[in-house]
């Protein structure tokens, strides 16, 4: 198949390379340094081509000459506006591994949606852990109780970060925490709301606190669940400091804390080595309620957030350079299907409560 890996020089973007050249695929490999992206290149046996994200004529290049792009190019605050334009000009399919919010309400507004249906493609980010494993189980659960009213979902494991994710979370240090409350996007303090949560297997139950998770956006478009919150475990003092920090979001709002913060982040964040990613699950779960009390549970682990953040990208490229009927703005379920996650490997099955 004919499709890019743009940010290929990153952690995600490296590691998805790698996986696709130890199946033997021939991605082409893109990214805006070049002494670094022929580095990955030369070691893979790929072809590479040099794009910066701000160069709009070599990413129109890049997507006229291949039928599938997979940005991995974070924080996708900077990159997928401009990657997501190329693709609709240039008619490729667009995915990435975003979790941020904004880049999934972007991407919903009518101009990107009817666009992209236009040029016959799928937009489709959060084709990563963030967030094809939630997205997929809060479909499941739709499916289960369609009278849903609300929908709470949460996730436990590994907290080691990639510089791109660390770099996202720095951002979202000056946005503060969201929740869906009656179908609309609703600002508020992290960790604003709070509950005991059984995540099952190893995790067991914990405090947990809610975070601005991508899903809070993503579910809606896939359920249409007008109440939506996501939590993590949390302690109790980290949930009030947390709050806390909603106060301080003009602060860390500001370029010179932003650059400063980044800069070490730099210096000082590497991602899991492949041992941490094979030792290491994640645990998912779910509940939706209906306005009569009737409710519907479920969990489930997978493998690390970066390999399944390998291997969902991956089987949603193939998807799509093999040719699909569909086009516009989609949430990986509804692209791919709820039951998806469940096809990809060592995921568990869903144990219903």
């Amino acid at each position: 198949m004919s499709w890019v890996i743009y940010g290929a020089t990153g952690y995600s973007g490296g590691l998805l390379a790698e996986r696709a050249a130890k199946a033997g695929l021939k991605p082409l490999l893109s990214a805006r340094n070049e002494e670094k992206l022929k580095q990955v290149a030369q070691r893979l046996g790929l072809e590479y081509q040099v794009a910066d994200v701000n160069d709009s004529a070599a990413l129109a290049k890049l997507a006229a000459n291949s039928s599938v792009i997979v940005n991995c190019a974070g924080p996708f605050s900077a990159t997928a506006k401009q990657v997501i334009a190329a693709c609709i000009s240039g008619k490729a399919h667009y995915i990435d591994i975003t979790g941020e919010m904004a880049i999934f309400e972007y991407v919903q507004t009518p101009e990107i949606s009817e666009a992209a249906k236009a040029a016959g493609i799928v937009v489709c980010p959060g084709a990563g852990f963030d967030v094809v494993p939630t997205d997929c189980l809060a479909a499941t659960l739709a499916q289960k109780l369609p009278s849903a009213v609300s929908l709470e979902l949460g996730f436990a494991g590994s907290k080691q970060l990639s510089q791109g994710t660390a770099k996202t979370s720095v951002e979202g240090l000056a946005k503060g925490g969201f929740s869906r409350i009656d179908g609309e996007l609703k600002s508020e303090p992290v960790a604003q709301h709070t509950a005991e949560i059984d995540f099952g297997g190893a995790v067991g139950k914990k405090f947990a606190m809610t975070i601005p998770w991508g899903d809070i956006s993503t579910a809606y478009s896939s359920t249409k669940i007008p109440n939506i919150k996501v939590f993590v475990p949390a302690s109790k003092a980290t949930a009030d400091k947390a709050r806390g920090a909603y106060k301080l979001r003009w602060l860390f709002g500001l370029k010179l804390v932003q650059n400063f913060l980044k800069r070490r982040i730099e210096k000082t964040v590497v991602g899991p080595d492949a041992d941490a990613r094979a030792k290491a699950r994640m645990y998912l779960w779910g509940k939706a309620m209906d306005a009569q009390g009737n409710t519907v549970e479920a969990c489930f682990s997978t493998p690390n957030g970066y390999e399944l953040t390998i291997t969902a990208p991956l089987a949603i490229a193939e998807h799509l350079a093999k040719g699909v009927e569909m086009s516009g703005s989609m949430t990986p379920s509804q692209l791919m299907g709820a039951d998806f996650v469940w096809t990809l490997p060592d995921v568990e099955a869903l144990n219903w409560r």
